[in-house]
C-alpha cells in the first residue's frame, strides 16, 4: 500500500463511498480508511430501510400525489425552524438538497441502477399548521433492496476504481489524528487494529497491532455521528427544549458510531455547530435477537395505534404515531418516565406495523416481488413483526383489556395504570368510529390517511372498535427512546469544505454525511422529514468528491 494519496476518505459508509466514487471518476488517487473490518463496508446505511426523500417523482405521480419543489420547500423550512446566525450554510444546504431532490437526484440514481418500491411512504406528517413541521404529501421512497440496495451502485463504482488502481481500502485502520502543517491538512495517522471476523454490526475489538501514517493534501471526514455513545448523547442533549435525557434508552446504531471523527476534525482546526440538535425516535423496541449492544428497533407505525404515557394518559395531538417525532419526545420527557405504550388490535398490527431496518424487511431487501406480495398481503403481520410479538419482551397479547393492563403493570414493575381509566379512553375513541367524521384528532387523521391510496392499500387498517372481541386479541407494546441521528456537526460550505472557528475554510479539510450534519453542519435544522439521512449522505458525499483534490 502506498503512503501518499490525493485524497484520504475517513469512513467507509455511504457518504464516504459516494465521495470516493466521484473522486475516482475524476482520476484522483484515493485511500478509504475505516476502523471496522471489510465486512462492515457501507456502515450504518446497510441497516437502513433505504428510504429517500424525493420530490415530484414518477412514483408519486402514479400514486396520484401532487408534489412540487415549492410545497417541499415550505414543508422543509417550516420543519427546520432555522433561527441561528450559524444556520446560514445549513439553510443553503437545505435549499440545494431540495433542488437536487426535485431535479437531478432520481434520474442520476436511476441511471446507476437504483429502483424504488412503487408505494411512496408518508412519514413525519406533522399535525399542526400548514407552514409548520411535517410532510404535506408522501415523499419516502423505499429503495428496492433497502439499505444494501442503496449502497450497491456506490460500492460497484468504488470497486471499479479499486480495480483500476485509483482507490485503495485500509480496513481496521483507526484514525487518531488529522495532521496539519501551518494550518493545512497534510495527512492522517492512527492505529492498526487487530483483524476481526465478527459479523457486520457486532462490537469489534480495539486491540492495537501497529500504527500508520498516510499523507494527502485533502482529507474527507465521513465517520457518522454520536448515536452509539449514550454518554455523548446525554452530554449534547438539549435540556432546554426536550427536558432531561432518559435514564434508559435503546440504541439504533452499532457501537462504532461514536463521534470520534468529529472530535478529530475539530482537533485539526474544524468547527462544529448545532451540536444540540439531534433526532431520536420514540417508538423503540428492545431487539429480541440483538446484533449490537442494547440493540433497538424502531416501529414504523401506521396512524391507528392508541398512544399512552407510562401512567395511562393518552398522548395529545400532534403526538400521534408517525406524525411529529420531536414533539412526542418532548411530551414524553415531561411525564417523568422513560417508556410509553401503544395499545392496538390484531387487525392494526397486521396492516400497520412495519419495523425499521434491512434485516427486518427481508422481502423488500430481496427486491423480489413474489417475496413482497407474500409477506405484505398474506395472512397476519410480516414474519419479523410476528417474531417480535412472540419473542419480544415489550409485547403483551391478551384477550381482554383488564388482563392486558395487568400485564402492562407487571412489565413496568409498578401499578402505574388504572384499567378503568384506560377503558374509558378507549371506549370514548371507539364511540367515534361509527361515523365517517369525528372530533377525535386521531380518528380524523386515520380517515385522512385512508384518502391516500397507498395508505389505504397497505398501511392503514380500516377503522374499527378496539374493544370489539372480533378485532382482537388486544396488544400492548412498551416503547423506549431509540437513539439515532446527530443533526448538527462539522460546519461546511456547499463544496463540503470545513470551516474553522474563524469562519475561514481549513485548507484541505472536508466533511460529509452525518459528521457534517448531512450538510453545512445541520441542514435539517431542528426536525427531519425522513428519507433525508441517506439522501444527505449521498448529496454531501457527492459534493465532497467533486470538490476535494
Amino acid at each position: 500500500m502506498d503512503s501518499s494519496y490525493d485524497v484520504i476518505v475517513v469512513g467507509a459508509g455511504l457518504a464516504g463511498l459516494a465521495a470516493a466514487a466521484e473522486l475516482g471518476d475524476r482520476g484522483k488517487r484515493v485511500l478509504i480508511l475505516d476502523q471496522e473490518g471489510e465486512q462492515s463496508l457501507g456502515g450504518q446505511a446497510f441497516w437502513s430501510l433505504g428510504g429517500l426523500f424525493m420530490i415530484d417523482t414518477p412514483e408519486q405521480r402514479r400514486m396520484r400525489i401532487r408534489d412540487s419543489l415549492d410545497l417541499a420547500t415550505i414543508n422543509w423550512m417550516g420543519s427546520a425552524g432555522f433561527d441561528r446566525p450559524e444556520d446560514h450554510w445549513p439553510k443553503k444546504w437545505a435549499q440545494a438538497y431540495l433542488d437536487f431532490a426535485a431535479g437531478e437526484m432520481r434520474p442520476w440514481l436511476h441511471a446507476m441502477g437504483m429502483r424504488w418500491f412503487p408505494v411512496v411512504g408518508w412519514a413525519e406528517r406533522g399535525g399542526a399548521f400548514a407552514d409548520g413541521h411535517g410532510n404535506s404529501v408522501p415523499r419516502f421512497h423505499i429503495t428496492w433492496g433497502t439499505g444494501p440496495g442503496t449502497l450497491a451502485p456506490f460500492i460497484r463504482r468504488v470497486r471499479e476504481h479499486d480495480a483500476a488502481g485509483l482507490v485503495a481500502f485500509a480496513f481496521r485502520h483507526r484514525v487518531n489524528a488529522i495532521e496539519t502543517t501551518d494550518g493545512a491538512v497534510t495527512g492522517v495517522s492512527g492505529d492498526v487494529l487487530s483483524p476481526t471476523d465478527v459479523e457486520r454490526g457486532k462490537e469489534s475489538s480495539r486491540d492495537v497491532s501497529g500504527d500508520f501514517r498516510f499523507t494527502a493534501a485533502n482529507v474527507i471526514v465521513t465517520t457518522g455521528g454520536i448515536g452509539g455513545d449514550f454518554e455523548a448523547v446525554c452530554e449534547a442533549w438539549p435540556r432546554d427544549r426536550l427536558g432531561e435525557p432518559p435514564d434508559q434508552m435503546v440504541c439504533g446504531v452499532p457501537a462504532h458510531v461514536d463521534g470520534r471523527g468529529i472530535a478529530i476534525a475539530r482537533a485539526a482546526g474544524g468547527a462544529t455547530i448545532n451540536e444540540d440538535r439531534m433526532w431520536h425516535y420514540t417508538e423503540g423496541l428492545r431487539n429480541w435477537n440483538p446484533i449490537w449492544p442494547n440493540h433497538g428497533i424502531r416501529i414504523l407505525p401506521g396512524p391507528s395505534s392508541m398512544w399512552f404515557d407510562a401512567t395511562g394518559n393518552r398522548l395529545p395531538a400532534p403526538c400521534l404515531p408517525g406524525f411529529d417525532t420531536l414533539a412526542t419526545l418532548k411530551h414524553l420527557r415531561s411525564t417523568g418516565h422513560d417508556h410509553s405504550w401503544f395499545i392496538l388490535t390484531q387487525k392494526v398490527i397486521e396492516k400497520e406495523f412495519a419495523l425499521s431496518g434491512s434485516e427486518q424487511n427481508p422481502d423488500l431487501t430481496s427486491g423480489k416481488w413474489a417475496a413482497v406480495l407474500k409477506s405484505r398481503l398474506g395472512k397476519g403481520a410480516t414474519e419479523a413483526v410476528e417474531a417480535f410479538k412472540e419473542h419480544g419482551e415489550d409485547f403483551i397479547v391478551r384477550d381482554n383489556l383488564e388482563e392486558l393492563v395487568a400485564g402492562m403493570n407487571q412489565l413496568a414493575g409498578a401499578h402505574l395504570i388504572d384499567p378503568a381509566a384506560i377503558r374509558a379512553q378507549i371506549e370514548a375513541r371507539d364511540a367515534q368510529i361509527a361515523n365517517p367524521y369525528s372530533k377525535d384528532a386521531q380518528v380524523t387523521a386515520i380517515n385522512g390517511a385512508r384518502n391516500y391510496l397507498g395508505d389505504k392499500l397497505i398501511r392503514t387498517a380500516k377503522p374499527h372498535r378496539f374493544l370489539d372481541p372480533a378485532n382482537g386479541p388486544l396488544i400492548a407494546v412498551r416503547l423506549h427512546i431509540l437513539t439515532r441521528k446527530t443533526l448538527g456537526g462539522l460546519h461546511t460550505d456547499l463544496t463540503s469544505r470545513v470551516f474553522g472557528p474563524n469562519g475561514e475554510p481549513v485548507p484541505g479539510l472536508y466533511a460529509a454525511g452525518e459528521a457534517a450534519g448531512f450538510g453545512g453542519g445541520g441542514y435539517h435544522g431542528y426536525n427531519a422529514l425522513e428519507g433525508t439521512f441517506l439522501g444527505g449522505c449521498i448529496f454531501s458525499g457527492r459534493a465532497a468528491g467533486r470538490a476535494a483534490g
